[in-house]
């Protein structure tokens, strides 16, 4: 399973970094080191795919909307990340464009489902490195009322 995962990310990412990102995205991802080759999705032993709900079937046939499904994903994942961190594992977010659809498929999702993020899930390889990525100052961020 993880085999097909990782051929139809590949597949979609190698189209994003060629045709579908540009110039300047490709640019700005070079610091990351990071192109549509993900052997990490083979290698790590858990992937976990986060689907959100769209909407669901009410008894009668109609549709159900889940308002703020976006948002309680968000906040599911964060809490998901951070328990994975606290277990001492690591875990890469990966948001694989427009590959969705056939994981959906792959995975037998119902089309009300669309995919959030890509989970990878492990232990971090010995030669694993984080990007040393400088963030805002609180005073920019923070507004004080």
């Amino acid at each position: 399973m993880k085999n097909k995962i990782r051929e139809i990310v590949e597949e979609e990412e190698h189209i994003n970094y060629t045709k579908r990102m540009g110039i300047k995205w490709t640019t700005d991802l070079k610091p990351f080191k990071t192109n549509w080759v993900k052997d990490y999705l083979t290698t790590a032993p858990y992937i976990i795919l986060v689907f959100k709900q769209m909407y669901s079937f009410k008894d009668d046939g109609t549709k159900r909307i889940h308002y703020y499904n976006e948002m309680s994903v968000s906040l599911a994942s964060g809490i998901l990340l951070a328990a994975i961190h606290y277990a001492g594992l690591v875990a890469l977010t990966s948001t694989p464009l427009n590959c969705g659809p056939a994981l959906r498929a792959l995975l037998g999702r119902p089309t009300s489902e669309k995919l959030t993020l890509l989970l990878p899930v492990g232990y971090p390889a010995s030669d694993a490195t984080v990007p040393d990525l400088t963030r805002k100052p609180l005073q920019e961020i923070l507004v004080e009322i």
